[in-house]
């Protein structure tokens, strides 16, 4: 017997479409799928959760001096002539960063070779560019997932039978977060 369903695709189409379905029901919340698909789903999503649960806490708070060029009223860099020449002026900030120890970095890196990026636009924008931003979901399992599983051990997600598809009679599910 295989060791995971075949699902009636290459091995190309296989990764990229449980890879594409992984990233939806961690950014949404839940899909809706075939039963098939979803219990692979689970494997792939219960992994990564729970290499967040072991590595969430895993990081060091560290203060770090960065140069910011100044910036004036209308956002645009403030230049000043310096032996004839127009110069950017910095000012000196202090930041707090998370540093990452080499596990959780480990970790991260392993989520993102599951993870497509996702793209949020604002329901304004619908169909532009403009104001679009990139959603780093190894941050929210770090940040937002883990944190509500902490005291799981395990079975962070849920499978709910919603009926036969109409066209070909396929069991569609709800897969959701628990």
């Amino acid at each position: 017997m295989a060791g995971y369903r075949k699902l009636g695709r290459t091995s190309s189409q296989r990764k990229a479409l449980l890879r594409n379905q992984v990233t939806n029901l961690l950014y949404n919340g839940k899909i809706v799928t075939t039963e098939a698909k979803a219990k692979e789903i689970r494997k792939m999503t219960e992994h990564l959760i729970a290499l967040a649960v072991k590595e969430k806490d895993n990081f060091e708070t560290v203060t770090v001096t960065a140069k910011v060029a100044r910036k004036d009223k209308d956002g645009k860099r403030v230049k000043e002539v310096v032996d004839g020449k127009k110069v950017t002026v910095y000012d000196e900030v202090q930041k707090e960063i998370k540093k990452d120890s080499p596990s959780r970095l480990h970790a991260r890196k392993q989520m993102n070779k599951v993870l497509y990026s996702v793209t949020e636009v604002p329901t304004e924008n619908a169909g532009k560019k403009k104001n679009t931003k990139t959603v780093d979901l190894t941050d929210k399992l770090f940040n937002e997932i883990a944190p509500k599983y902490a005291d799981r051990n395990g079975g962070y997600t849920r499978i709910v039978k919603i009926g036969q598809r109409k066209g070909d009679a396929a069991m569609e599910v709800l897969i959701e977060l628990v």
